[in-house]
């Protein structure tokens, strides 16, 4: 059996249609906001269809910009997706179209410190994980501006600090959507997150931290330090669950069995805490799929251009592949948002 599809309480709900208001002034407030975050920012050179975007010589390219896909008025549903950590919303892009084409108006911010040319200030905030919920919560803001439903989610790190903003603020989100969620990390990364000292001691292990690699929507490697600041938000999801919260509302969940970046027990440990509906969509060992390429499609590794040339050793996950089963994913995606 090639692919586990694990759908449980499917509970059909109906929405009255939300009113026809225009979303203009959600695109003002929303260059102003990375405006202050990046100092800088430009006309695109490449503007898209019901797409927009805010770019700035600072960043490493178009691709690396926060974006909003739009119907051009308020919707039912709007989708707030947040990307990993060391990516882009390039990594967001193929799921972003699925739920736009659903109907959705949708919103994939840039976390700070990430699609930079220069990141190495950034990748050393002293507070990285208030920086974050700060961030994430700006950009809940604009969602009530672009729909009557808000679905939160996002990939690995995304998802984990859009968990951890539902569980402060349950009564916002209508749904959750989990892409790779990062609740769990490897056995490494969770037993050093336990010693004392260990952020510092990677802060200065990580030197100065390059922003330049192959791929052009994703830094080289992934820092120490902010590693082990994620890791300080899973711990608080997990304070949280264990204190008795619950997740009340609908959840989809995809992850690869084969993912030695974020195991999957941190998402099934989750799924136990949830009382809503919930879908997983669970994609088999033999695929092999490793962390990263669980939201890119084909034409997202055309549009990738990453650099094979550059690269100078052959580890399994370096040169990034389409997950094979993306339609299939996000077939399912767009059932559990038509039923929620």
């Amino acid at each position: 059996m090639r692919i586990l599809w694990i759908c449980i309480c499917f509970i059909p709900a109906a929405f009255a249609k939300a009113p026809l208001e225009p979303i203009d002034g959600v695109f003002d407030k929303f260059a102003s906001h990375y405006q202050q975050q990046l100092g800088k920012i430009a006309r695109c050179r490449d503007p898209e269809p019901n797409q927009f975007r805010v770019c700035s010589p600072v960043l490493r390219n178009e691709g690396n910009a926060p974006f909003i896909m739009h119907h051009g008025q308020k919707t039912e549903k709007v989708a707030v997706l947040f990307h990993g950590l060391s990516d882009s919303p390039f990594y967001m892009r193929a799921i972003a179209e699925k739920l736009h084409a659903e109907g959705m108006n949708v919103l994939v911010p840039l976390t700070p410190g990430h699609g930079l040319r220069d990141a190495d200030e950034a990748m050393e905030d002293g507070d990285m994980p208030l920086t974050w919920r700060r961030h994430v919560k700006s950009m809940i803001h604009f969602a009530p501006q672009l729909g009557d439903k808000i679905y939160l989610g996002g990939f690995s790190a995304g998802a984990a600090i859009a968990t951890d903003y539902y569980l402060t603020h349950p009564e916002q989100i209508d749904a959750l959507m989990l892409f790779s969620a990062a609740l769990a990390l490897s056995d490494y990364a969770e037993s050093m997150s336990k010693i004392w000292g260990t952020k510092w001691l990677a802060r200065l292990i990580d030197g100065t931290y390059q922003a330049t690699g192959p791929n052009p929507h994703k830094y080289p490697g992934v820092s120490g330090y902010a590693g082990l600041q994620l890791m300080s938000i899973i711990h608080d999801i997990r304070n949280k669950l264990a204190s008795g919260q619950q997740i009340n509302v609908p959840v989809f969940a995809a992850h690869s069995q084969a993912d030695l970046t974020t195991p999957l027990h941190g998402v099934e440990a989750l799924l136990k805490h949830v009382k809503g509906a919930h879908m997983l969509f669970l994609i088999d060992q033999e695929y092999d799929l490793c962390h990263g390429d669980l939201p890119l499609d084909y034409r997202s590794i055309a549009d990738m251009h990453f650099k094979k040339h550059a690269v100078t050793t052959l580890e399994k996950c370096t040169i990034p592949q389409a997950n094979p089963l993306f339609r299939q994913m996000t077939d399912m995606l767009g059932t559990f948002v038509s039923m929620h």
